[in-house]
């Protein structure tokens, strides 16, 4: 008999696997299909085993060489059929978008897993039931999508929101005509109505739902969004850790609001928060995806976050560790295979098969080993801005070479004035604690702590210039190279 603590992941277990046999099956006649052998594969005793040594673990700019003809019209490239949708990547990596295919298959297959996630609210007693007789917002970004060709391009929250169920409209706000506009005329719309409407839902980037809390408070003259709409209850979030916001959201609830948070990206809608207080999300293990993890050591990625080898030793479900740093690879119903998407989690509970969002592969400091995490930020920021009395908006952090030694300089919006020495000293304090590694190097190598206070215009109006605004869109933690120097020449163009 499986012991009760492992039954989630022995279901997890038996889902991939039949998971993976559907792709194959459904991609095994596909040019990227008969290259990598798939049919071999399917009939393999070992099919997981075979999938692993014969496919390679790709980058976007692997696949992309495939997706780019699927772009052109072609069809059967990498998944069955023509590819009518792609999907704009937020980039925040990168300064070049990335076009990532959304078949019907995965459309469908996203609209399931929000359904899933609904009715896991549905179980929990903590949240009152008539959340669902009342309206929900949905902040995703512009459906007024690109037609190029035989498809039409724009951010995924876009693409799925053109395809909304009937029956889910009557609930769903903005309106068809707002839902087009563009990001920063839709919040100044939703603004305008919010009056009108009796929200008890709300999801999105928590950067953009605190930008519209901020409008809809100033425009009614409110000290918070409960004086508008009393029901609201829930908030759905995700893109980026909440930690560095949660003060400043909760500045604007009269009451009581439950978080629950999302994983969706650009190639698919990977896990959800399935109960109200638990540490992680819930794998999606079933619909779609079939998931690899890389532990994320110095065996496998350089200091860049740049991947060793293109045949790494992944573990599947099967294999997987509570508390080990991964960098995940999925296989999709879109046309991915074995994609290295740039994200890094970490499993929380195998029981729940929950896992936690951690940072990206390039998203963290590693200039003289102190191996600081996006993770470690979040923490170090969030209780420095407590300490202080006040709200973290957005911030990045930069890592620089000196003459003798390395520093990093922070760049950070908050919402009042503070003296800039004792919140230095307290958030290099924090670090510490929190990073062994770290607190050994700033005795050594990394020389120099530095914090910049910005507006949070700054962040917004580099995001602005880089054309980069929406629902899935934030702003990278850590900045570097090319990016570094725009984000450098912007502030100083804008006298920051």
């Amino acid at each position: 008999m499986i012991p009760f603590s492992l039954r989630g992941q022995s279901k997890a277990i038996r889902d991939q696997k039949r998971v993976l046999r559907k792709l194959l099956t459904t991609a095994f006649a596909t040019e990227f299909g008969v290259q990598h052998g798939f049919f071999d594969i399917l009939n393999h005793q070992d099919m997981m085993e075979e999938f692993r040594r014969r496919v390679p673990v790709h980058t976007y700019s692997d696949m992309a060489v495939w997706w780019d003809r699927a772009r052109k019209g072609e069809r059967d490239i990498t998944w069955k059929g023509i590819i009518k949708y792609f999907a704009l990547s937020s980039g925040t990596s990168e300064g070049a978008s990335k076009y990532v295919p959304v078949s019907k298959h995965m459309i469908r297959a996203i609209q399931r897993s929000s359904l899933k996630q609904y009715a896991s609210i549905l179980k929990d007693k903590e949240v009152p039931v008539t959340v669902f007789s009342h309206s929900s917002v949905m902040m995703g970004s512009s459906t007024n999508l690109r037609y190029v060709g035989s498809h039409q391009e724009g951010d995924l929250s876009g693409i799925v929101t053109t395809r909304i169920p009937l029956w889910f409209e009557a609930f769903a706000k903005p309106g068809v005509q707002t839902r087009r506009m563009a990001w920063q005329d839709k919040i100044h719309a939703i603004a305008d109505q919010a009056k009108e409407w009796d929200v008890s839902m709300i999801g999105g980037v928590p950067a953009w739902i605190i930008m519209l809390f901020e409008e809809m408070c100033e425009k009614y003259h409110v000290k918070s969004v409960h004086e508008i709409w009393p029901h609201l209850k829930v908030y759905f979030h995700g893109g980026v850790a909440i930690t560095p916001y949660l003060t400043a959201l909760r500045s604007f609830f009269a009451e009581e609001v439950f978080l629950f948070e999302t994983y969706l990206a650009s190639e698919g809608f990977f896990a959800y928060q399935s109960r109200l207080h638990a540490e992680g999300m819930k794998l999606i293990a079933n619909n779609g995806i079939y998931f690899e993890f890389i532990p994320f050591t110095e065996e496998y990625f350089d200091g860049e976050g740049n991947l060793r080898d293109r045949f790494p030793r992944t573990h599947h479900v099967e294999e997987i560790v509570e508390g080990q740093e991964y960098a995940m690879v999925i296989s999709t119903c879109s046309g991915a295979w074995r994609y290295l998407i740039g994200d890094t989690i970490r499993f929380e509970s195998l029981r729940y098969m929950e896992i936690s969002i951690t940072g990206r592969t390039k998203h963290y400091l590693s200039l003289c080993q102190e191996h600081l995490s996006v993770e470690n930020m979040n923490d170090a920021l969030a209780a420095t801005a407590a300490a202080f009395g006040v709200h973290c908006q957005e911030y990045c952090v930069a890592g620089i070479k000196l003459e003798a030694g390395f520093a990093h300089e922070w760049y950070v919006s908050i919402d009042a004035e503070v003296d800039g020495e004792p919140f230095t000293r307290m958030l290099d304090d924090k670090l510490r604690e929190l990073n062994d590694d770290y607190a050994t190097e700033r005795d050594f190598a990394l020389k120099q702590v530095t914090v910049r206070f910005l507006p949070n215009e700054a962040f917004t109006g580099f995001l602005a210039e880089l054309g980069k605004q929406g629902a899935q869109v934030k702003f990278p933690r850590v900045i570097k190279g090319a990016q570094y120097d725009r984000w450098v020449a912007f502030l100083q163009k804008n006298q920051f």
